[in-house]
């Protein structure tokens, strides 16, 4: 670990259950921009990401925390959400409005269960 490495992990595996950091809309250049929507997306997809390197897939998630800077924007964030979560058995779910780091509109955790893995 360096000095520029945030000091935890993006996932931990206990037994079955995976366990992902928050994750932030981070875009490809290391920004973060765009509305809520876009932010949403954006951040699902780093999680599914970290989930594929882990050969687990957005159906594996069983929980979710979400962090809102505002209110306002939980419209946007739901239809954000519910296009990739779309399918029985959908993940359960908190969302908290709260201060965030970097700009960030929105904030993500998860958990998942691999019964294979």
């Amino acid at each position: 670990m360096t000095a520029s490495t945030p000091p935890f992990s993006a996932l931990r595996r206990t037994g079955d259950t995976i366990y992902l950091s928050g994750e932030l809309g981070f875009d490809d250049t290391g920004k973060i921009s765009g509305d809520i929507v876009q932010q949403t997306q954006t951040t699902l997809r780093r999680i599914e990401a970290t989930l594929a390197g882990a050969g687990l897939s957005r159906r594996d998630i069983v929980s979710c925390t979400c962090y809102l800077v505002r209110k306002e924007d939980f419209p946007g964030f739901n239809q954000a959400y519910r296009a990739v979560f779309s399918e029985d058995p959908l993940p359960v779910r908190a969302t908290v409005v709260a201060d965030l780091v970097l700009d960030a509109l929105i904030e993500i955790s998860a958990v998942a269960q691999s019964s294979d893995k």
